[in-house]
């Protein structure tokens, strides 16, 4: 009898605890969220890596509107902007304009080169300025039309002491083909376009498929030149959505640089000191419009 009531316990205890596993299932393992590791990102990073800012000058109120450049001397630019018919002379070791020389009236003044003691200003409607001997109380104003209008916007000019041309090219419409950019010759003697210019920039080329648009024309709008004095590279400046192409002497694309927007807001003027250290200088946005020392990798 004992041992029956034992063998009865025990049955009832096993299908109990059989009940109780069918309704009780193993809990659902939660899996463990993976951490999550929070970055700064530094803003164009990549196209930082491309160039070093190694001085910026903040320039004065005069120069806001800065739009041409030229190196002149140690320390020492020329600088046009694009409002009075001024050439400004700065000087980055005191940080000042040492001399102001009026050579026209208010217009859109935006290419400068300067050629020994000579100053080249090209206006946006394509006028050609010559100020012969221009730091001498004598100096002589030359006015010169090139055969480009305002419909061509232009803003570049620099002097190419290989040929002894200067170089300009339109910022908007191309005086031919609209699928290029061309960078066109001016005879310093006779101030008259040549027959063979510098360079056919071509707007589709596989170099700006980052930066294409519907129209060719729009995807790249120079707003300055310059020659590199020792390599001859072509360095053209883009102010609208700041940019640096630097081109070979057979035309070929070396580099797309996009500029950082906080640095370059608005970079129209380039140029180079003899030994080939490049400065660019920003119209004033949010700010004071700025002089930069750039090094390219």
């Amino acid at each position: 009898m004992k041992t029956s009531s034992y063998i009865f316990v025990t049955l009832i205890s096993v299908v109990i605890i059989g009940i109780g596993i069918a309704f009780n299932p193993k809990p659902t393992q939660i899996p463990q969220a993976t951490p999550t590791t929070k970055t700064n990102k530094t803003p164009n990073t990549a196209t930082q890596a491309n160039y070093t800012i190694i001085n910026t000058w903040e320039l004065p109120s005069e120069l806001d509107e800065i739009s041409g450049l030229s190196w002149i001397a140690p320390n020492t630019f020329a600088c046009v902007q694009d409002e009075d018919g001024v050439l400004y002379i700065y000087n980055t070791t005191s940080k000042s304009i040492t001399n102001s020389i009026e050579f026209a009236g208010s217009g859109d003044y935006e290419g400068l080169t300067i050629v020994n003691k000579d100053a080249y200003i090209m206006r946006s409607d394509g006028t050609l300025y010559e100020v012969l001997d221009y730091a001498a109380p004598n100096k002589k104003i030359k006015v010169f039309e090139t055969g480009f209008s305002s419909k061509h916007n232009m803003e570049t000019l620099t002097y190419n002491p290989d040929t002894k041309q200067l170089v300009t090219a339109p910022k908007d419409v191309d005086l031919e083909d609209q699928e290029f950019k061309t960078l066109y010759t001016i005879d310093l003697e006779t101030k008259q376009l040549t027959d063979s210019p510098l360079l056919k920039i071509d707007m589709n080329n596989e170099a700006f498929d980052d930066f294409s648009k519907k129209k060719a024309r729009k995807t790249f709008n120079p707003s300055d030149v310059a020659i590199h004095p020792i390599t001859k590279d072509i360095y053209v400046l883009e102010g609208k959505n700041p940019k640096l192409v630097i081109f070979n002497t057979k035309g070929v694309v070396k580099k797309v640089i996009p500029f950082d927007e906080n640095q370059f807001p608005q970079p129209e003027g380039i140029t180079f000191s003899p030994e080939g250290t490049l400065y660019i200088s920003n119209e004033a946005y949010k700010g004071s419009a700025t002089l930069l020392e750039v090094t390219i990798h």
